[in-house]
């Protein structure tokens, strides 16, 4: 009995196979992704409505480009939450840096409490790990973005300040 040996036309069948599902199963470059048009930019909260009348609130500034967001939030508070070490006579910076998504009406982020050179804090002074917050966008103009967030219903008034092109980086 004679074997059967294998073509070249069936070599070429196999390589070309081989190299379809190599290419086809190769990762994706590493990059950024687009972010929200309309986001793109420093957007910061001038005031807090009531302010006056609150035991704290935070006051934020948001940097969106492309599809990051760095948080800068400053906390006044007339109740020690902290060590007195920490309380800094009621006022109090924070940062945190992620990723955000919007689906539909609400914004959703994902970020880090990191220290102010974003660079990820695990100890120290007030909050640590993951900074999880979800928005509903009531408002959206060209200068204006008015949020409300999902988890105690208190509103953010946001105006531009800077307007960002996004350009996307490797990770």
């Amino acid at each position: 009995m004679s074997k059967p040996q294998l073509g070249l036309g069936h070599c070429y069948i196999f390589l070309f196979t081989l190299s379809i599902l190599y290419l086809a199963c190769s990762p994706r470059p590493n990059i950024q992704g687009k972010g929200e048009d309309f986001m793109q930019g420093v957007w910061n909260e001038d005031a807090v409505a009531f302010s006056h009348k609150l035991s704290n609130y935070t006051q934020h500034h948001f940097k969106f480009t492309c599809d990051s967001v760095y948080i800068d939030m400053v906390t006044h508070s007339k109740v020690n939450f902290y060590e007195d070490s920490c309380y800094n006579n009621g006022i109090w910076k924070e940062y945190a840096k992620g990723v955000y998504v919007i689906k539909g009406d609400t914004l959703f982020i994902g970020a880090t409490f990191t220290h102010a050179n974003y660079k990820q804090k695990i100890s120290g002074c007030y909050r640590i790990g993951r900074y999880e917050k979800n928005f509903l966008i009531n408002k959206k103009s060209a200068d204006t973005l008015l949020l409300e967030s999902l988890n105690d219903q208190r509103e953010i008034k946001l105006t531009l300040k800077e307007k960002i092109t996004c350009v996307p980086k490797e990770l």
